[in-house]
């Protein structure tokens, strides 16, 4: 088969051409402009290292959370700059205290290295672990609101929640969850790793006591970018990884937690500068700033989806609102179901060295099944979804799949 199309905007990035790139969600991609951006950091960097780090760097970081909180609706001062999601998940857990017989509630649908990290404490502070099974398909956001706040308890002390779950692709009901949870004294920690440039989030007005964010995925940022926001009445809690000069500084006319989160040792901090340059490039690529990317984005991936559904004869797991640029579909059972998630798949090599299609498959064991995710980002067409779902049916058959999910 011939490979599909892109859209016009794929103009802005430098993917490989032989490629039909529908992973956006894995690790994102960085325009050609924004990686020549973060050159620029790097080589101010290298001209004359002290005077970067003793001089500029603290307001070139500043100048990135004011970018982050202006998109955020927060305050700078609240925000913290980390290398991804994942590690503001472990600052958060491995800063609070917990007691014997705690419980720390999670749905089945966490990232598997934000579990391990809420398994970690848990072993370590004797604490115990609720985990939330949420049916997949699912009718609709309600049964989630429903089954997480069943597993509340008087013993509950944290919850973790997602924006959009990273293996089933569900938008969750986070503002509500965030509101209600908040509400009966339980503190959220919201994993918005398929958050910031994905959904929109107020967080001042979302309320939530902890919120981490990846720049590198829907903002498109370069990687190593991301942040971490602490609500001003808990920061006192939370420390960074790495604990360096910051807890020890002077103040002056700042806090604690900005000095401890500003200086964690010599690190690359160009993926943060290059933050506000990324928020107003590819905001600007499409008319109607980031709102309207994110609309356009959730329209592709819903065609996206329905055009492998009709293809493949199948229903769609879960209503469109619970869709936001990622979509997740079930694949037919067979010799190959049960992978264990850190085994590669092999319809994945199949459809990558075969097809060049860049596209996710794995197994997950809760919720049970084989999986294949879809994303969609500017420089993706709807022809590329047509050639996925061609390239599945090719490798399926379809009546007996059909037969099998009647």
């Amino acid at each position: 088969m011939a490979l599909p199309q892109r859209s016009h905007l794929a103009k802005h990035w430098n993917l490989d051409p032989e490629c039909v790139f529908l992973n956006h969600g894995s690790f994102g991609a960085t325009p050609v402009k924004i990686r020549e951006e973060q050159q620029k950091w790097n080589d101010l960097l290298e001209d004359e290292p002290v005077r970067f780090y003793e001089d500029l760097a603290m307001g070139f970081m500043e100048d990135a959370r004011n970018a982050l909180a202006e998109m955020l609706h927060c305050n700078a001062d609240d925000l913290a700059l980390v290398e991804n999601a994942t590690s503001g998940v472990n600052t958060v857990l491995r800063s609070l205290k917990f007691h014997q017989g705690d419980e720390i509630l999670v749905p089945d649908h966490a990232y598997q290295a934000c579990r391990n990290a809420i398994d970690f404490v848990a072993q370590r502070w004797g604490a115990t672990v609720v985990t939330v099974n949420i049916p997949f398909p699912i009718e609709s956001p309600q049964v989630v609101l429903d089954t997480v706040m069943a597993g509340v308890s008087k013993r509950t002390v944290l919850a973790m929640i997602d924006t959009v779950t990273s293996p089933t692709g569900l938008r969750m009901p986070f503002e509500q969850l965030v509101e209600q949870l908040e509400a009966k004294g339980v503190a959220v920690l919201l994993d918005a790793a398929h958050g910031i440039g994905m959904v929109p989030l107020s967080l001042d007005a979302l309320g939530a006591s902890y919120t981490t964010s990846n720049c590198h995925k829907w903002i498109c940022a370069p990687k190593g970018s991301a942040f971490l926001h602490v609500r001003n009445d808990l920061q006192h809690l939370i420390h960074p990884l790495t604990i360096s000069h910051g807890m020890t500084f002077p103040l002056g006319d700042t806090t604690r937690f900005r000095h401890e989160f500003d200086w964690t040792g010599t690190r690359d901090l160009s993926a943060a500068c290059s933050i506000p340059a990324t928020i107003d490039y590819v905001g600007n690529m499409v008319e109607g700033g980031w709102p309207a990317i994110m609309q356009h984005n959730h329209d592709v991936v819903i065609e996206g989806r329905n055009i492998i559904c009709e293809r493949l004869g199948i229903e769609a797991p879960c209503p469109d609102d619970m869709i936001a640029c990622i979509a997740t579909l079930e694949l037919p059972e067979g010799e190959d179901t049960g992978i264990p998630l850190h085994e590669p798949d092999p319809l994945h090599k199949v459809l990558q060295d075969k097809y060049g299609i860049q596209v996710p498959v794995w197994s997950w064991e809760s919720p049970k099944g084989r999986y294949i995710r879809i994303s969609a980002q500017l420089y993706n067409h709807v022809d590329e979804y047509h050639y996925l779902a061609d390239a599945l049916a090719t490798e399926f058959d379809i009546e007996q799949y059909q037969e099998r999910i009647a």
